[in-house]
């Protein structure tokens, strides 16, 4: 079940830095969230912040709320291992553990949740997962090989499906589609929107052209200037942000006068 993410006055500090001051905004289930703005203007750290991923980080802390289907997902009696198997997480740079199988990399999220799981069961996951990512035609054939033996497109994907073996609700990508080919890309893109069908996901992206073509609302970051917090400039339906955009900063950005 897709789950809604409400995000209510979030900043974030990394020791005396604000790094991302007041942050409101409602993220819907079933949908497609990008968030796209300036190098250094908090997206990141956003998705970092929803998952509680930040407290592995000793100088983050975290102010404000973030209520997943209402519930704070920082409350004193939440488990952030549970909040991490609901809310996903995928990272820039595509991280398959290099000592461990394609199947073993899929099964390892599951593992590590504490689910006994047969081996029926854990083959029929590993298929579905990698389905999923359309990666199962390419790699059913080696499943016992390293995975760091796939091409970068592949190992992007084969990180996505190590996410949704967990079957998270909700899931984030930082930058999926980073320095991949416009094979990879559109391969990638096609994934996302199925994956909405049923989960709720929030993307980071530089490319405004991926942003307008895969989600319904896109969440505009930027700074005000070296040295001051990231805030949120503009968040609306995609396609009101890059026809219509309410805000002179937000029409820089997407027009490449900014950034």
């Amino acid at each position: 079940m897709a789950r809604r993410i409400e995000l209510r006055h979030l900043s974030v500090r990394y020791g005396d830095l604000l790094a991302v001051q007041d942050v409101s905004m409602t993220i819907e289930p079933r949908s497609v969230t990008a968030l796209i703005g300036p190098s250094g203007c908090g997206k990141s750290t956003m998705l970092r912040a929803m998952n509680r991923m930040l407290e592995l980080i000793p100088s983050a802390r975290v102010q404000g709320r973030v209520l997943l289907d209402g519930t704070n997902v920082y409350g004193r009696a939440v488990d952030p291992v549970r909040v991490r198997r609901s809310i996903g997480m995928v990272y820039q740079q595509p991280n398959p553990f290099p000592t461990m199988s394609i199947r073993d990399n899929v099964l390892a999220g599951v593992r590590l949740s504490d689910r006994r799981i047969g081996r029926d069961r854990a083959d029929a996951l590993v298929e579905s997962s990698l389905r999923s990512t359309n990666l199962w035609e390419e790699v059913s054939r080696r499943l016992g090989e390293p995975a760091t033996g796939l091409s970068g497109g592949q190992q992007r994907r084969l990180c996505i499906a190590r996410a949704i073996a967990v079957e998270p609700e909700v899931l984030l990508l930082d930058e999926p589609c980073s320095a991949l080919d416009p094979i990879s890309t559109a391969t990638i893109e096609g994934l996302i929107g199925r994956l909405r069908e049923d989960r709720t996901v929030v993307i980071v992206t530089h490319n405004m052209q991926q942003a307008a073509r895969v989600s319904e609302r896109t969440a505009f970051f930027s700074t005000d200037g070296p040295g001051t917090p990231g805030r949120l400039v503009e968040y609306d339906d995609t396609a009101t942000v890059f026809s219509n955009p309410r805000h002179q900063q937000t029409e820089d950005y997407i027009t490449g006068r900014l950034g």
